[in-house]
């Protein structure tokens, strides 16, 4: 078993804090490979807020008459004084994040992205960013840096935020299919530098070329090879900005090896030629 946790002030009692809006209390990881069960049984529950996230594995919850089994990309929210009942088993291979958090105004901060009463349990995906999310507050709660309370708020309403965005877009597209762009903008994301072929790709993950690019499309409102060029130009711009890359360098730094297209294709999208928005920004 792996842990990684954190804790408010260093302190492990149970927060319910209404001085402010929405405070985060703790937040930690857990995986479970190896060793006994890990046992929580709380009959009266906690006086905070808990979410809890299923990385990977999956995780059983007992609930007043029912049994659930939580799998990879789902979310288990608990309000204060829900009884709490949970078991991760070893041989499941659990991954699992957690938030605790309170406020005054934690119910209209959980209406306002549709976390309502009725939804204790919901798949949320297998989103990259909700990893990095967790593991942003975790390091904020050990470090303690300036401001790190109020940058715990923003962190904790950027989750709530996608979670909602991801609820919203699977009930338009379907679930697997918002997965799928998701995973493919992370994709496109660190290997926008390389030729790729989307047709290859789509068909390397047993897909439809077709359904990709109308998949993709739908949610991001561009296609796949537009979102790439999207990214080589926001990346050629910032190193035109603040690198001291000549326009061939910049070219090839974003996924170019001919200088002149690249220019053609900046100027196409930007209204000047990579030149003169160099020119412009040493200047200012």
């Amino acid at each position: 078993m792996y842990t990684n946790v954190a804790y408010l002030h260093n302190s492990i009692s149970v927060v319910k804090d209404l001085s402010k809006p929405l405070i985060v209390s703790s937040c930690g990881y857990y995986r479970v490979d190896n060793g006994p069960v890990i046992k929580t049984n709380r009959p009266k529950g906690r006086r905070d807020y808990q979410l809890i996230y299923i990385v990977e594995g999956k995780a059983h919850f007992y609930f007043p008459g029912v049994d659930r089994t939580v799998s990879k990309g789902e979310m288990v929210l608990f309000r204060p004084y829900d009884a709490q009942s949970y078991f991760y088993f070893p041989k499941d291979k659990c991954q699992s994040y957690w938030v605790h958090f309170t406020g005054s105004e934690v119910e209209e901060v959980l209406h306002t992205y549709k976390l309502t009463r009725e939804k204790n349990i919901f798949y949320a995906g297998n989103a990259p960013d909700y990893q990095w999310l967790f593991e942003q507050m975790i390091r904020e709660l050990q470090l303690c840096r300036n401001h790190y309370q109020e940058l715990l708020t923003m962190l904790l309403r950027h989750l709530f935020l996608l979670i909602d965005r991801h609820i919203q877009e699977g009930r338009r597209a379907g679930t697997n299919a918002l997965n799928e762009i998701e995973h493919a903008i992370r994709y496109f994301n660190e290997n926008y530098k390389k030729d790729i072929n989307i047709e290859e790709y789509a068909k390397a993950l047993h897909i439809s070329p077709c359904w990709f690019n109308r998949r993709f499309k739908q949610i991001t409102k561009m296609t796949p090879l537009q979102y790439i060029l999207a990214t080589r130009i926001a990346n050629a711009k910032m190193l035109l900005e603040t690198k001291d890359y000549n326009v061939t360098e910049t070219a090839y730094e974003v996924g170019f090896h001919n200088a002149l297209y690249f220019s053609k294709l900046f100027s196409k999208h930007t209204g000047m030629t990579p030149s003169a928005y160099k020119k412009l920004h040493t200047e200012e």
